[in-house]
């Protein structure tokens, strides 16, 4: 008869009271300062702050021009439109100073950019479901629509009507493009995939734009309105 496995455990609280390893923590030093020093690198400016908000908001126009910029400069290619799950987006960016740390907190996942070639039929299905997500509306670039009684209208892709027999270039996250937020109508549909992560991309964008002597400052651009 084989004999049956125990598994026995036990709780330990850490608090204040809880003694010190001081040669864990010299071992740890030097790994501590060199985090610190990086993630508190000064990589740009923002002269009036970036909030999150729906149905659009600097934030978002911020995040998502970031993504079709480095997009199109990774990959090579013209990119139609660019999208942020706004879930994805974890904090704001304050007035002042803009630290390489801080965009960990905006985005503290490993998302990949991909492109994906959608359909425009697919493209309307993905705009439909954004118009219903929470509030409705996602960070997005390249396109410019409506949302009316939860369902996306007037869509513009690069100042065009959205054709649904066109063929579009369309940048997301690998999250996202594998069908992650209720997005199955991408799951499936081959990627392009160059190992850019979006954080990387947004840190090279900040630095590009301080490089020109912009600041990280953003613009509500009616992308998205609600009009119900």
């Amino acid at each position: 008869m084989p004999q049956t496995a125990v598994v026995e455990y036990k709780d330990y609280q850490i608090t204040k009271e809880a003694p010190v390893d001081s040669s864990f923590i010299r071992f740890l030093a030097p790994y501590g300062s060199v985090l610190k020093s990086s993630m508190g690198k000064v990589i740009g400016f923002s002269t009036e702050g970036l909030s999150l908000k729906q149905p659009e908001s600097t934030i978002g126009n911020f995040m998502a021009d970031a993504m079709k910029q480095q997009a199109e400069k990774h990959f090579n290619q013209k990119v139609d439109a660019a999208f942020v799950n706004y879930g994805g987006v974890r904090s704001n960016i304050s007035k002042g100073k803009l630290t390489v740390g801080m965009i960990f907190e905006l985005m503290p996942f490993d998302n990949l950019i991909v492109l994906q070639k959608l359909s425009g039929k697919v493209l309307m299905q993905l705009l439909d479901k954004i118009a219903v997500d929470v509030n409705g509306g996602w960070p997005m670039a390249g396109i410019t629509m409506e949302i009316k009684d939860k369902k996306a209208t007037h869509v513009l892709v690069n100042g065009q009507a959205l054709n649904t027999t066109n063929i579009y270039i369309v940048a997301n996250s690998d999250y996202v493009a594998n069908g992650g937020n209720d997005c199955a109508m991408l799951k499936g549909i081959a990627q392009m995939n160059k190992g850019i992560l979006l954080r990387d991309a947004l840190i090279e964008y900040v630095s590009w734009l301080t490089a020109n002597g912009k600041s990280i400052d953003a613009k509500i651009e009616n992308r998205t309105t609600n009009v119900n």
